[in-house]
């Protein structure tokens, strides 16, 4: 369950790469699944390393990084689907920058949940990797699924791929600065 909650968010931004991505295909869902799956893996095993100690600092502020990232990425490939620059009217690249940032923005979360484990002393490398493989699939799926809807939606799929990310950065935020304790 905790691997599923995890990896929603990046369910949804592959969504949205597979929809504004021009091209899209099974090579380009492999990528970004790896990168999800990889960092989805990797942030509970750092924060498990981390341990408790830090706990107060990083709930404070993954929210806020998270939207940061989002919604930088998100505005800019809106900025995008308004130039007259040859990028916006290919759709949005896939490039390793974008990946990157994507993958740390949806996983910021699962570094806290790493420090939750750590001092419920739970074995992180089978959680971790539980989390990892659940992400890859959901977001090899999202991008599948983005890819038809890409195809369904072609004219306006960068606009709306921005106005996604933008939307679950901001869900990101108002769930930690509302609904969390």
């Amino acid at each position: 369950m905790i691997a599923v909650s995890l990896a929603m968010d990046a369910f949804a931004v592959s969504i949205s790469n597979g929809v504004s991505v021009k091209g899209f295909g099974k090579k380009d869902a492999v990528r970004q699944g790896l990168y999800f799956g990889g960092f989805q893996f990797l942030m509970p095993v750092i924060g498990w390393l981390l341990g408790s100690s830090v706990k107060a600092y990083i709930e404070a502020v993954d929210h806020w990084i998270a939207f940061f990232l989002l919604a930088v990425i998100g505005g800019n490939m809106i900025r995008e689907s308004f130039s007259g620059e040859q990028e916006a009217q290919t759709g949005a690249e896939l490039t390793a920058r974008v990946l990157l940032l994507q993958a740390v923005a949806t996983s910021i979360d699962a570094l806290a949940v790493g420090i939750s484990f750590a001092i419920l002393d739970v074995s992180i490398v089978q959680a971790g990797f539980i989390i990892g493989v659940v992400s890859f699939a959901l977001a090899f799926l999202g991008g599948i699924l983005g890819k038809g809807l890409g195809n369904f939606l072609q004219a306006k799929a960068t606009f709306a791929g921005g106005v996604v990310l933008i939307l679950i950065g901001g869900k990101i935020l108002v769930e930690h600065l509302f609904f969390m304790n």
